[in-house]
């Protein structure tokens, strides 16, 4: 049997995921995929309890190494328990982030040790990545903008525009590192626009794989 492919999407704050994390699941429908879709932090019941932790808002400072370390708590537990058990029997994985993310926030976002993250990885994943990473990109004035009108910020959402460029800036060096893996999706456009871009690097993709 063939393994399955391990998809992400990936991106700053406002930038649209889940709006288009929903396109791409009916776009891949429509091209018979068998598919599961999950999301980090969580993707199981202990993985979730974990991501609430991890998200939000309480008067209690939260130190950013254990910030990281229940990052890959949730993510060690999701990998083994969800994603590794389905791409073993063919199943496609569409995730809403993985450790992409964990560069970008943390790494970048908080000024933790790339090589600590890097440590971690090994020991969670080891060889594990995504197949295609689909990145997001927008300025981080838009997209928080965008965040703006929702009714309550969770507790990354709330860590103010110097860190999002921090962020933004940790997903641009993890493209310049892989770039066989990740397509870069100009996010700021109109939303039909944004579908179009996504649509042709799944088909790219397909083509080729």
């Amino acid at each position: 049997m063939a393994k399955g492919h391990f998809i992400t999407l990936e991106g700053g704050e406002g930038v649209g995921k889940s709006t288009n994390l929903a396109f791409l699941v009916e776009y891949l429908k429509s091209k018979h995929i068998k598919f599961e879709v999950t999301r980090e932090p969580g993707g199981t019941p202990l993985s979730e309890d974990i991501r609430n932790l991890v998200l939000n808002p309480r008067d209690e400072e939260v130190d950013d190494t254990c910030e990281l370390l229940m990052v890959f708590a949730a993510r060690a537990q999701h990998l083994n328990t969800f994603i590794l058990p389905r791409l073993k029997k063919g199943v496609w994985v569409i995730s809403d982030r993985f450790t992409d993310a964990t560069y970008a926030y943390q790494g970048r976002g908080r000024g933790i040790d790339l090589k600590a993250i890097l440590d971690l990885e090994i020991m969670v994943q080891g060889s594990v990545q995504p197949d295609l990473t689909i990145y997001l990109d927008c300025p981080p004035e838009i997209g928080m903008h965008r965040v703006g009108e929702r009714a309550e910020l969770d507790r990354i959402e709330s860590a103010g525009m110097a860190f999002m460029h921090r962020v933004r800036q940790g997903y641009l060096e993890r493209i310049e590192q892989f770039p066989n893996r990740f397509v870069k999706v100009d996010a700021s456009v109109d939303l039909e626009s944004v579908q179009a871009q996504i649509a042709r690097e799944v088909d790219r993709y397909m083509d080729q794989h």
